[in-house]
């Protein structure tokens, strides 16, 4: 499946010649502080801590920097594991969409059904737009699954 968007995404500037780094967007102290939070509360080791948080930095971003555009963007499960470490921490995350977000917090909108409507790749393809290094083996996981962010939603 591709999606092609009629704008391009907000962020990207065509062809990235190297990928965008997660690590950019969040502190190094912090980003140990994830990586222990998902390997204290899940089965992660720390190789498979960084792929979730990375992949859910740019999840939470490339949300960030398309707001308004409602993209029905929405991650599997395995990265949204990711994104609510990230969410959960609210002074940190605060801070990310102060900076990121306009001032403007990005909420969390989830429903109890999961859709089966194809957004979950359809974000992973966002990603990689936006020139992200997407983690196809995460994203493909749990994709025909799909999401339980409500339709239309900016971000999560």
């Amino acid at each position: 499946m591709t999606a092609v968007l009629d704008t391009p995404v907000r962020g990207s500037t065509g062809p990235v010649s190297s990928p965008r780094d997660p690590h950019a967007y969040v502190s190094a102290e912090q980003w140990s502080k994830l990586v222990g939070l998902l390997m204290r509360d899940y089965p992660f080791d720390s190789v498979m801590a960084e792929r979730v948080l990375g992949q859910a930095v740019a999840y939470v971003i490339t949300a960030m920097e398309n707001k308004g555009r409602r993209l029905g963007m929405g991650p599997g499960r395995i990265v949204d594991i990711g994104v609510h470490a990230i969410m959960l921490d609210t002074r940190a995350f605060f801070a990310l969409c102060e900076k990121h977000n306009g001032g403007e917090y990005l909420h969390h909108v989830p429903l109890v059904e999961m859709k089966g409507d194809g957004s979950v790749a359809r974000t992973a393809e966002l990603l990689a737009h936006a020139g992200w290094d997407v983690d196809g083996p995460l994203w493909a996981a749990d994709s025909s699954q799909c999401t339980p962010c409500r339709p239309g939603e900016d971000g999560h």
